[in-house]
């Protein structure tokens, strides 16, 4: 700071006067007659503002408070460090929180998005080439007569039966509500079915298709939608107890997206409270596969749905895995796009920066099928960009150059399947191509995700409503959101350069390969593709065997996860990360590697 700089900021003495010189600066604030400064001379044309010369406000601070703040930040002040701090906190930096604690107070409504955005195409790097092309497979099969068979068909196919008018919506729509209806006990995946509107929308759909008016591969397709995406005069609870009586007057622009390609809305499906893990207000959402455990979340109803065969697709969202893990867990395919690519307007906001909705499925093409209903700006997410999809199911993926991690393959969590995925790999004729990033602390990235998801519930912490949730452990958002209220805001701008800094080495990465194979659950690659914007697609690659229940959940010795023996068989999955706004690859490569796997037809067993 210059002179000039020092000469115009008043501030109190340092040292062992500054307490004293606190006390002395509040009595002079408050003898101080109108129309004069606080320091009692009269206001001279012309002088500049300074900082520290507000009034008082504000609880008392003392060197004390400082020094046990230190131990939060994880800083280190000298004793005249903290009797300065001291001395003019509560004129200083007390009234910097005038927005949240008054007199002039302003609220900061829900759909208000931080003038700062995250846009993960960084500068100087250009956006790729990309052909709109949609060319999806044809199918043959013939419809089958059990219900539970047409249940448990993809997307694809159903959409051919419909669109050949072998089967009705309104058939199809009543086969999955009875599903529902039939098995959600069980699960515990529904917040709100739809019976109504969608035997109305089925009807609408039937009719159209009757008429020669097909609108494409969605048309009568019945979908549900994870609970913080907004449906017209239909509950959207964000599965939390604040929440639960919440109706909105107007849909999602995702939920617009999908009227509109004339998909059957059937069940509001469950999400962890606000957007984390699997348990919600209703209970715990658990998994078709192995009933004596969570799901995993937070799109936990629609990662259970899916695999349960209750719904054609789900439309999810992920901040930090919450498509990626349910998509393991369950053995479901989930894709979650590009950063910016689905527009996230009349969707819960946990993290502005972070926040993806994408759709989960039972294979892969379904996923692009989704995909490519749902891309496209609105006006009301600032974040959502034009963008183009490339997608041939019949293109040959011979030569794709896949990224992976030799040490990450030899360690948990990845297992056996993973390392065979890689030999598929090979035998497809991509090309396996050994990758490195830096050793760096990306777990420090999650300050922004912690910070964003406190801002976007304060008032609900603040007024003790998260109180209200029915998970309260320590790593359960109601303690989270209290904790961060004393992150560092300069650490939050250092964790945010340090994301574009990470975002670097991925555009070095991805400029050796076209796309990654890692472990799904890879603890590193989660944060550090949630954070850079990148594009994942999680599939069904094996089966593992299981010694005990898992859980999204820190362990609690006092509550220990079931236990048995002989092991159970569950499904495990492989995660592709690809290029910015190249989800067409991912697909492709993904198609053949489905067909390899040869499991992706496996149903749990009991539905």
């Amino acid at each position: 700071m210059s002179k000039k700089a020092h000469s115009r900021r008043k501030f109190l003495v340092s040292g062992s006067l500054g307490v004293l010189g606190a006390a002395l600066h509040a009595q002079m604030q408050a003898q101080a007659p109108a129309g004069q400064l606080p320091n009692g001379q009269s206001e001279t044309p012309g002088a500049p503002s300074a900082f520290g010369t507000a009034p008082p406000v504000g609880p008392e601070v003392s060197p004390t408070t400082f020094a046990e703040a230190e131990k939060l930040m994880q800083v280190e002040m000298t004793t005249a460090d903290r009797a300065t701090a001291a001395s003019n906190w509560r004129m200083q930096m007390a009234p910097l929180y005038e927005r949240r604690t008054g007199p002039k107070k302003i609220a900061l409504e829900p759909t208000l998005a931080p003038a700062s955005q995250w846009n993960p195409m960084l500068p100087g790097i250009p956006k790729p080439h990309i052909e709109s092309v949609f060319i999806r497979s044809e199918s043959v099969a013939s419809l089958p007569s059990k219900d539970e068979d047409i249940a448990f068909a993809p997307v694809s196919q159903l959409s051919r039966w419909i669109e050949s008018k072998q089967l009705t919506s309104t058939r199809l729509t009543e086969i999955y509500l009875r599903r529902l209806e039939r098995f959600n006990e069980k699960l515990r995946c529904v917040i709100t079915l739809t019976r109504d509107h969608a035997h109305a929308q089925a009807k609408a759909a039937d009719a159209e298709i009757a008429d020669g008016k097909y609108r494409g591969p969605l048309h009568g397709i019945p979908w549900g939608a994870k609970d913080l995406l907004d449906t017209a005069n239909i509950p959207t609870t964000y599965g939390a107890e604040p929440f639960r009586n919440r109706i909105p007057t107007e849909d999602a622009a995702v939920t617009k997206k999908l009227n509109a390609a004339g998909a059957v809305l059937v069940a509001k499906l469950s999400l962890g409270a606000l957007a984390l893990n699997d348990i919600w207000f209703g209970g715990q959402t658990m998994n078709p596969w192995l009933l004596e455990e969570g799901s995993s979340g937070s799109s936990a109803g629609p990662g259970s749905a899916v695999a349960a065969g209750l719904v054609a697709f789900a439309i999810g969202s992920e901040t930090g895995g919450s498509i990626v893990s349910p998509s393991m867990r369950c053995g479901v395919t989930g894709l979650r796009p590009t950063y910016g690519r689905v527009p996230r307007t009349g969707a819960m906001t946990l993290c502005w920066s972070l926040d993806k909705l994408g759709p989960m499925a039972r294979s892969v093409e379904d996923t692009i099928l989704v995909l490519n209903a749902i891309s496209g700006p609105d006006a009301g997410d600032v974040a959502s960009v034009p963008s183009n999809l490339s997608f041939n199911a019949g293109t040959d993926v011979k030569g794709l150059r896949v990224g992976y991690f030799p040490g990450w393959m030899k360690e948990s969590p990845a297992t056996d399947v993973d390392r065979a995925a890689l030999a598929v790999v090979k035998k497809l004729g991509m090309v396996p191509v050994e990758v490195t990033i830096p050793n760096w602390p990306y777990d420090s990235l999650n300050l922004i995700l912690f910070a964003e998801g406190a801002a976007a519930f304060e008032e609900i912490t603040l007024n003790h409503q998260v109180d209200e949730l029915k998970a309260q452990v320590p790593d359960a958002w109601p303690n989270v959101f209290r904790q961060s209220r004393f992150l560092s805001a300069v650490d939050f701008v250092q964790a945010d350069r340090l994301r574009r800094k990470v975002a670097q080495e991925m555009a070095r990465v991805f400029s050796e390969v076209d796309l990654l194979l890692v472990p799904s659950l890879r603890d590193e690659m989660l944060v550090i593709t949630n954070n850079t914007g990148h594009p994942s697609l999680t599939m069904r690659a094996g089966f593992v065997e299981v010694a005990e229940a898992r859980s999204d959940w820190a362990p609690d010795p006092k509550h220990p996860l079931p236990k048995f023996s002989p092991p159970r068989r569950v499904p495990h999955g492989i995660t592709l990360i690809g290029r910015l706004f190249d989800e067409g690859a991912l697909a492709q490569a993904g198609l053949a590697l489905e067909k390899a796997f040869g499991v992706v037809d496996a149903r749990p067993a009991g539905f």
